[in-house]
């Protein structure tokens, strides 16, 4: 019986026109059979801390801190994998190559997730609804992924309540793209965390890397 991954993904800081200098898709991946374990294990960890919210770095709080901090070091001590995507905004010049900026969109999400595939599994992707073109999206996407690779059993929308594993998604991706568009870093419990994170990789948080539990590439775009 093949082996399957669920892939959940979430963006960060992808509006054309949101002036933010750097834009981010990131996914975690779980073996299917562990999913169960790994949701029942993050409900065990917000009981413990009596946290009741959705898990989101917007929601990074002190009131809230040590709950991610041990949320951290869960990620941490689990087989489970993020990877991210960025990309210099500044940089993007799709006029130059005759494309839109929905193109770019897709080129992204392509690049997101043709890391590391093993064509001998199979793939659940699961992208957090953002707008009424979701569903457009996501069978465009699944087209794309499937036209080289055919590993792709599922690509749809789910909403962010539905998965603590999308919640954790935005989460870790929400501090890579604070570290690389925020200047002035006010929120000490966000500086704390990102200093965690960065602590257990064992290498820069501003740069590709090619690490398995932690991987960030960023395109250099010419």
């Amino acid at each position: 019986m093949s082996k399957t991954f669920n892939i959940y993904c979430d963006e960060s800081c992808h509006i054309e026109h949101d002036h933010k200098p750097y834009m981010f898709l990131g996914s975690i991946s779980a073996a299917y059979n562990q999913v169960k374990l790994h949701t029942e294990n993050i409900k065990e960890l917000k009981a413990k801390h009596h946290f009741y919210g959705e898990i989101k770095w917007t929601n990074v709080s002190k009131s809230k801190f040590h709950f991610y901090m041990e949320l951290v070091e869960y990620f941490f001590a689990t087989d489970l994998k993020f990877r991210t995507v960025g990309v210099d905004k500044s940089k993007i010049n799709n006029e130059a190559f005759g494309c839109s900026y929905d193109d770019f969109y897709y080129k992204m999400y392509y690049y997101l997730l043709n890391h590391n595939l093993n064509s001998l599994y199979n793939y659940n992707v699961y992208l957090d609804i953002k707008d009424t073109l979701s569903a457009y999206k996501v069978n465009k996407l699944k087209d794309i992924l499937n036209t080289k690779f055919g590993v792709f059993r599922n690509v749809q929308n789910i909403r962010s309540h539905e998965s603590l594993l999308m919640q954790l998604t935005d989460f870790m991706m929400g501090a890579i793209s604070y570290q690389h568009n925020n200047e002035a870093k006010e929120n000490q419990a966000k500086a704390h965390i990102i200093r965690k994170i960065q602590q257990h990789s064992g290498d820069s948080l501003m740069k590709t890397n090619y690490s398995e539990k932690l991987n960030l590439f960023f395109i250099e775009l010419q």
